[in-house]
């Protein structure tokens, strides 16, 4: 059995923008949360853009996903995604995640759908070979940040500080394939490795 993952990789740049703004949030909420608040920030090179995760999976199983889905997603155009935002789950009061990730009206619009689009093609290569379906909807964001305790306090100086409204500069992530992913529990964190990958269509 595998512990595998079906993802968007991210490259060295948008990780090391990403970063740059993990670094500023840590600065502000150094300056302004009680010491008692836990946050834990995610490792930039831990980061993924997860479109299915399947958990534990007989390798024939991920082995024979190869052929189909490269097949499915090559019909797909590259996306660009723009990482502009930063938002937060459940809601800006009380946080429990931090994310960034693109402006609501690119989600809405048509580079959105066809990201959508994508997702519902992995989705249904995966159905197909009696993987369990996705219950939760797709959504375009990475992980900055959990916060385990002290999240009003993170959420008050979030929100007074306007953070929420401002731009992010982190650029853009070109969607030029979908990768399976291994994953292996170590004690110091989650180790992957790219077991192979499925090319979009190259010609926008």
């Amino acid at each position: 059995m595998i512990r595998a993952f079906l993802a968007i990789d991210i490259p060295p740049e948008l990780r090391a923008a990403l970063s740059a703004v993990q670094q500023d949030l840590k600065r502000r909420f150094e300056r302004t949360v009680d010491r008692r608040a836990r946050i834990s920030w995610v490792q930039p090179t831990s980061m993924h853009l997860t479109v299915k995760f399947l958990g534990d999976t007989p390798e024939d199983l991920i082995e024979s996903l190869q052929v189909p889905l490269a097949q499915a997603v090559a019909g797909h155009r590259m996306i660009e995604v723009p990482f502009s935002r930063l938002g937060t789950f459940p809601r800006p009061q009380q946080p429990r995640v931090l994310w960034a990730g693109p402006p609501e009206s690119w989600e809405q619009g048509n580079e959105g759908e066809r990201l959508q689009a994508l997702s519902r093609t992995v989705e249904d290569v995966c159905r197909a070979a009696g993987l369990a379906a996705e219950v939760r909807p797709f959504s375009p964001h990475l992980t900055l940040a959990r916060i385990k305790e002290g999240e009003r306090q993170v959420g008050q100086v979030l929100v007074e500080s306007g953070m929420l409204n401002q731009s992010l500069t982190c650029g853009l992530l070109e969607i030029k394939a979908v990768v399976m992913m291994k994953s292996q529990l170590r004690p110091t964190g989650s180790v992957y490795t790219q077991l192979w990958e499925c090319p979009l269509n190259p010609i926008a």
